[in-house]
């Protein structure tokens, strides 16, 4: 493992997120400036760190090895979330960095989990910038620069691999990773587009509707509003808000098959996607019925509002238009259940992804079986095709990570201080990139309240989630640093 490699790539990936913040920038001079020379400085020094640190490692163009691959992805994910703070910090609109690096963490990782106790005091340009650091991240940052950056092709394979570990239960889209990369970016850009134009015909200033789309299409959650969508109580805005937010939970591969090869087939009989649906369908339905039945809400309201929330926490975005919190027991356990199941794998939704719980199933169902018929070989199948033993292995090794994380991120959080069901869904909101959670974390509140040894376990479980575990767990191995 070459250390100059790492820190050629790294200083790109810097110096991306330095000239990212031009965009936020020259939008504060529109306001009255108060944000202005926090944006001047940040940039200076992203771009003073980045800039010759990448010149100054010159490094010759060979295929990246697997261990440099993963710790460039890291590196690149925390590198980009401790810069992407200062703007934060220097703005004084979050004091303490810690409160800035958690902000930036939730935001690149799409989680949406915020410690702002009022955002609508903040300025314009802070918010934009808030809302930008989700788009960045929501297909993945790494991916944005293997499109945008030829120097990346080389070893850019081991770093996709790396950085969207869920990715390789699909097929290969192209033979070049590139042009993968550039063909997704596409579909994702297309999206925010068509989201963007929708939400001005239904009424929002342009404002709240580029924020709001910076945060659907990656699934992150964040809003311009105190309220989050709820704030808008504008029925065609949460209708289209809820179609954006279930198309980002769709493997963007099937969007590939459907918008560049004409195989709208693809879509309808995957799987993964039928039971993504039917699970939506079938919580928002059972959800509804129990809100028409414990909370007094008429038809419409009941479906509204259950759809929504649904949607929202189903593929992990954490919109909000009503205190979910306050709902009755029986349809917060569902909620908790979606936190944990999430989208599907290929998509900006995070969590255990739809396609495991289809692969668990299937092997759950191939174990019962031999138990009275132990010699019977039974393949695992999705969509006809037999998964891998090594593709089992990991998906079980994955959720058994997943469930072992959140045992101990729980038992940390109760060790702080916090009560049960906040200790718990905090940490099921972190891992699994959803944002909000119940009690203290709940539809309306904050993070700003946790201590910072709280704030960095769950900075940990964020990066953990969106990188699928294995990325960020194996930098902790020793013999992962062994130069042989």
């Amino acid at each position: 493992m070459n250390p100059r490699v790492i820190l050629h790539y790294l200083s790109l990936i810097i110096t991306g997120t330095g000239l990212a913040m031009l965009i936020p920038f020259f939008f504060s001079l529109t306001e009255s400036g108060e944000s202005t020379g926090a944006f001047l400085i940040s940039i200076g020094i992203t771009l003073g760190i980045g800039v010759p640190v990448f010149l100054l490692t010159p490094s010759r163009e060979r295929n990246l090895l697997t261990r440099e691959a993963i710790t460039l992805v890291a590196g690149s994910w925390i590198a980009a979330s401790v810069f992407g703070a200062l703007p934060y910090f220097f703005s004084g609109a979050l004091p303490s960095f810690i409160d800035a690096f958690f902000e930036a963490v939730s935001g690149f990782t799409t989680t949406g989990a915020t410690v702002f106790t009022s955002i609508e005091t903040q300025s314009q340009s802070i918010l934009l910038w808030r809302s930008m650091t989700q788009w960045l991240g929501g297909m993945g940052i790494i991916m944005l620069f293997v499109a945008l950056f030829p120097i990346l092709g080389i070893g850019s394979a081991h770093l996709i691999q790396a950085e969207m570990p869920g990715s390789q239960y699909g097929e290969k889209l192209t033979a070049r990773i590139r042009d993968t990369a550039k063909a997704l970016w596409l579909i994702y850009i297309g999206m925010t587009i068509a989201q963007y134009i929708l939400l001005r015909f239904a009424g929002l200033p342009p404002f709240d509707a580029i924020t709001i789309t910076f945060s659907t299409i990656p699934i992150g959650g964040f809003t311009a509003t105190d309220l989050s969508i709820a704030a808008y109580n504008n029925l065609w805005v949460e209708i289209i808000v809820i179609f954006f937010m279930i198309m980002a939970g769709v493997n963007f591969g099937l969007y590939y098959f459907l918008f560049f090869k004409r195989q709208s087939s693809r879509l309808f009989k995957s799987s993964e996607f039928r039971l993504y649906i039917a699970i939506l369908f079938f919580s928002g339905t059972i959800i509804s019925f129990n809100l028409l039945d414990q909370m007094g809400f008429s038809i419409g309201e009941a479906l509204r509002y259950g759809a929504f929330q649904v949607a929202s926490i189903g593929t992990t975005t954490g919109f909000v238009t009503t205190d979910f919190d306050a709902w009755p027991a029986f349809s917060k356990g569902v909620l908790l259940i979606l936190m944990v199941i999430g989208g599907c794998a290929g998509s900006t939704a995070g969590a255990l992804k739809v396609i495991r719980i289809i692969a668990l199933a299937k092997y759950i169902h191939r174990r019962l079986l031999m138990v009275f018929k132990p010699n019977t070989v039974i393949p695992i199948k999705v969509d006809g095709v037999a998964l891998p033993e090594s593709v089992i292995s990991r998906i079980i090794s994955f959720a058994l990570l997943y469930a072992i994380l959140a045992a101990l991120g729980f038992m940390a959080m109760s060790a702080i201080g916090l009560e049960p069901i906040t200790a718990l869904s905090s940490v099921i909101a972190a891992i699994g990139n959803v944002g909000p959670g119940f009690g203290m974390v709940g539809a309306l509140e904050n993070y700003a309240f946790i201590p910072p040894l709280g704030k960095g376990v769950l900075i940990f479980l964020m990066v953990a989630g969106r990188l699928e575990i294995f990325t960020l767990l194996v930098l902790f191995m020793p013999s992962f640093w062994r130069w042989r």
